[in-house]
């Protein structure tokens, strides 16, 4: 098996075929597995994968994504020795970490630690905040109802991870996959023009927290990668 065997190469192709592959677009999502990748090291090659249906629909990125959503990779050096494609970004950042042994927690207690504010993320702030942002920010018409709704959820995830990092610098011990999956969401919020709404000058533990992760070479490198002003392949 080889990565020409992933019909996503056909639309998107490979110049090295021996690095992993990200397919991605630098969104609160997009953004984790570019971050996972500089913080590794590990060798990759970024390909642009704008939010279109003509993209994100396309036979070629089903096959890898059946989900439609951004970011997916090819790891040449899956499990066996053979390419795997990964989707889902909490997978794809767990297998990094397990590939590198590094951001995942250290020990048994530690891994859970960190798996646990993974799920946290992907299950409740992701989701949450995305469906604020609609409403706040980019639905056509005004529906305070859903507005107020997730509004609220907001803020409630908000507390939480403020009593979480208070004396605290990371959300699990130490830097982990887990900041690298809460912190882009946070950042969303200035994108959604909703820092207010959610009484952003409220959670100075979450507020030093935030700013403390984009300090982080090398999620200043991977905050913009793919480049949306690039071209795509």
């Amino acid at each position: 098996m080889s990565l020409s065997d992933f019909p996503v190469t056909r639309k998107w192709p490979a110049r090295d075929p021996s690095v992993i592959q990200l397919y991605s677009y630098p969104t609160p999502n997009g953004v984790k597995v570019s971050i996972m990748l500089e913080e590794t090291g590990l060798p990759y090659e970024p390909h642009l994968v704008r939010l279109g249906d003509e993209y994100v629909r396309s036979p070629e990125f089903l096959s890898l994504s059946p989900n439609n959503k951004i970011p997916a990779i090819i790891d040449p050096d899956g499990p066996d020795g053979r390419p795997i494609g990964l989707w889902e970004s909490a997978v794809i950042l767990t297998w990094l970490a397990d590939k590198t042994g590094r951001f995942g927690g250290e020990g048994a207690r530690g891994r859970i630690e960190v798996q646990t504010w993974l799920t946290w993320q992907v299950a409740g702030l992701g989701p949450m905040f995305g469906q604020m942002g609609h409403f706040v920010k980019l639905a056509k018409e005004d529906v305070p109802y859903g507005k107020a709704r997730y509004t609220d959820e907001a803020k409630r995830l908000l507390a939480v991870l403020e009593t979480r990092l208070e004396g605290r610098d990371w959300v699990a011990g130490d830097y982990s996959i887990a900041d690298i999956a809460i912190a882009p969401w946070l950042n969303a919020l200035a994108f959604y023009e909703a820092q207010d709404a959610v009484g952003w000058d409220d959670f100075p533990w979450v507020k030093a927290y935030t700013a403390r992760f984009y300090e982080r070479e090398a999620v200043g490198r991977g905050k913009r990668i793919p480049d949306p002003d690039g071209p795509e392949g």
